[in-house]
C-alpha cells in the first residue's frame, strides 16, 4: 500500500505552501482540435488534453527511460508477453464540475471503457468520435488486443493476440488516457455526446474550465488528485501564434513560460536577467512529407529528384538558425536503431534534374507546398522555409504553389491525403523506434491518416510489424535499420531537422522541465504570486 500512501504524504506535507498557490501563464503557439484526445495526433491537442486533464495506466519517465507507474501502481506480463494484468491505484477521484458530478471513483470500467471504444466497431461510442481513433488504427491496437476484462474493481487484464515489445510503452501515449465511464454513460443518456470533446473530464493533475478557441484554455488546480493539488492554480494557457507576441507577453509578465521561442528568441533570453531558458535534445524530427498517392509525386525518381534540389544547410541556417542539427531520416541520432551509415541526399541539382528527365519530366511539373501559418518548435518559420523550398525546387524546373492553411484544418485535410508537399514534422512518445515506424509508414497508418507520405507497401509493412514480436533489442535494431533503408531509397520525407526542444521561462518560475517529447508537465512547477 506504500505507493498510494506517499501521495497523500506529499499533499500533507505541502499543504502551506499550496496555501501560497499563484497562476500560472504559458503562451502556447496553437488551438488544440479538441479535448477527446484519442480522436487527434497532433502534439498541440495532447499538451490541452491528456497532459493536463489526463493519467494513464502507466508513463514514460523520459529521465530514467523507464515505464512508471501512474493510474495502474503495479502490473505483471506473462513469460510469452500476451497476458498484462494491471492493479489500480485505489481512491483515485475523476474531476468534479458544474457539469458533472462523479458518484464513484476510478475503477476497471473506466478503463474498459476508454479503450473498447476505440477498439469494438460494435460500441456505442465507436461511430461518434467523428475523426475516429488514429494512434489506435495506426498501432493496430484492434489487431492486438484480443480481450480486455476486469477481474475485480480495482483489476484489469489485457490479453494480446501476440508478443508486442511495443504495447507497454504505448500505454503510455496520450490516446490511452483513461476516461469516466460513468460520464460518457451520461453525455450517452442525454444525447449530448459530443460534449466529451468540448467538456472533458478526467483524473489529472487539472480540471478543465473554459476555452474560447484561438484565445485561451483556462485550468484549476485538481484539489483531489492522487499525487497532491498542483502548486498553480488556475493554469492558463495563453495561444499565442506569433513567437515574437509570445517573447514580449513573457517579457511583460503577461506569461510566465512561453513554448517553442524562435531560435534568435532564446539568444536574446540569455541575456534578460528577468528570464531563464530550459532546453534539452528533442527525439524530434521536422520533415516534409512527400504524398506518394498524388502523381508524378507517386514516382521515386520524382521524390528522390525533390530531396537532392533543396539546399538543407541553407535551410537549417536560415530557419533554425544553428539550434537544430540535419535530419537524414525519420530518427533522431540518439535513437537505438539509428541506421548511422545510411547516406543521405547531398544537395545536387544537376542530378536532380536528370532523375526528373528520367521520370519523363524534363520540363518539369507543377505541384503544392502545404504549411501552417505561425511557428512552432519543429517549423519555426514556416513561410521562410516554404519560400526557400519552392525556390529550390524552381531551378529544377518544379513550380510549386505556397498554401498557408490554419493548423487544425491542415492537419484535418493532410490526414485525409489532400496535401502534395507538407511540412510537418513528428514527435516520439516514449523513445521505441517504432514510435516513428508504425504512425509514420505503417499500412493501417495510411487508413488512420498519419501516414503523411500516404505510403504503403507489404514488405516494409512487413519489417516494422516484425520489430514489435521480439524483445531484443539486436534483432528489432537490425529489422528497424532495413525498414530505414528502404524508407529513403523511396524518398517518402524530405528530412530536415532535429532541433533542440527550448521553452523560455521568467525568473522565479521553478520546477518546469522541458520535455524530449514535446510533453507538459505543471505538476511539479512554483511560481512566485
Amino acid at each position: 500500500m506504500r505507493p498510494a500512501v506517499l501521495p497523500l504524504l506529499l499533499a500533507a506535507l505541502l499543504g502551506p505552501a499550496l496555501a501560497q498557490a499563484a497562476a500560472l501563464s504559458v503562451c502556447t503557439e496553437a488551438s488544440p482540435e479538441g479535448f477527446d484526445v484519442v480522436q487527434y495526433n497532433s502534439l498541440t491537442t495532447t499538451n490541452a488534453s491528456a497532459d493536463v486533464l489526463m493519467n494513464r495506466l502507466v508513463e514514460f519517465d523520459a529521465t530514467s527511460g523507464k515505464v512508471v507507474p501512474s493510474l495502474a501502481e503495479s502490473w505483471t506480463v506473462s513469460a510469452d508477453g500476451l497476458v498484462y494484468d494491471f492493479k489500480l491505484r485505489p481512491q483515485v477521484k475523476f474531476h468534479s464540475t458544474a457539469y458533472f458530478k462523479p458518484s464513484r471513483t476510478l475503477d476497471a470500467d473506466d478503463v474498459l471503457f476508454s479503450f473498447q471504444r476505440m477498439l469494438y466497431p460494435a460500441h456505442s461510442w465507436h461511430k461518434i468520435a467523428q475523426s475516429g481513433f488514429p494512434h489506435a488504427q495506426s498501432l493496430q491496437l484492434p489487431s492486438l488486443i484480443k480481450q480486455i476484462e476486469a477481474g475485480d474493481p480495482l483489476s484489469v487484464r489485457f490479453t494480446l493476440d501476440h508478443a508486442d515489445a511495443t504495447f507497454l510503452a504505448t500505454l503510455s501515449m496520450g490516446f490511452a488516457s483513461i476516461y469516466s465511464a460513468e460520464y460518457a454513460e451520461q453525455l450517452l443518456k442525454a444525447g449530448t455526446p459530443e460534449k466529451l470533446n468540448s467538456q472533458p473530464i478526467g483524473t489529472g493533475p487539472f480540471v478543465f474550465n473554459r476555452f474560447q478557441k484561438d484565445a485561451v484554455i483556462r485550468y484549476r488546480a485538481n484539489p483531489d488528485y492522487f499525487a497532491g493539488k498542483p502548486a498553480v492554480d488556475p493554469l492558463i494557457f495563453a495561444i499565442t501564434p506569433d513567437a515574437n507576441v509570445r517573447l514580449q507577453k513573457l517579457k511583460r509578465n503577461e506569461c510566465q513560460i512561453a513554448l517553442s521561442p524562435k531560435p534568435l528568441d532564446i539568444v536574446a533570453a540569455g541575456s534578460d536577467p528577468a528570464l531563464k531558458i530550459e532546453k534539452t535534445e528533442a527525439f524530434m524530427t521536422a520533415f516534409v512529407a512527400i504524398n506518394s498517392q498524388h502523381p508524378p509525386l507517386d514516382k521515386p525518381e520524382v521524390r528522390q529528384a525533390i530531396n537532392l534540389a533543396f539546399d538543407k544547410q541553407n535551410y537549417l541556417k536560415a530557419v533554425f538558425e544553428g539550434t537544430a542539427v540535419a535530419a537524414s531520416g525519420p530518427y533522431p541520432p540518439n535513437t537505438w536503431s539509428y541506421a548511422k551509415d545510411l547516406p543521405g541526399y547531398a544537395f545536387d541539382q544537376n542530378k536532380a534534374r536528370e532523375l526528373l528527365t528520367k521520370a519523363g519530366l524534363a520540363d518539369g511539373f507543377k505541384t503544392t507546398i502545404w504549411t501552417r501559418p505561425s511557428g512552432s518548435l519543429l517549423n519555426p518559420n514556416p513561410s521562410l522555409g516554404a519560400q526557400l523550398l519552392q525556390a529550390d525546387l524552381a531551378k529544377v524546373g518544379i513550380t510549386a504553389e505556397i498554401r498557408v492553411i490554419e493548423w487544425g484544418e491542415l492537419i484535418r485535410r493532410a490526414k485525409a491525403g489532400e496535401h502534395d508537399l507538407l511540412f510537418m514534422g513528428w514527435a516520439g512518445d516514449n523513445g521505441d523506434p517504432d514510435n516513428f515506424l508504425s504512425p509514420q509508414f505503417g499500412c493501417a497508418a495510411v487508413k488512420s491518416g498519419t501516414n503523411f507520405a500516404r505510403y504503403c507497401d507489404n514488405r516494409l509493412d512487413q519489417l516494422i510489424s516484425a520489430g514489435k514480436t521480439t524483445n531484443d533489442q539486436s534483432v528489432r535494431s537490425r529489422l528497424y535499420q532495413q525498414a530505414q533503408a528502404q524508407i529513403q531509397q523511396q524518398a517518402l520525407w524530405l528530412p530536415l531537422a532535429h532541433p533542440t526542444a527550448a521553452a523560455l521561462l521568467r525568473q522565479g518560475v521553478e520546477g518546469y522541465r522541458v520535455s524530449p517529447f514535446g510533453r507538459q508537465d505543471f505538476t511539479g512547477v512554483t511560481a512566485q504570486p
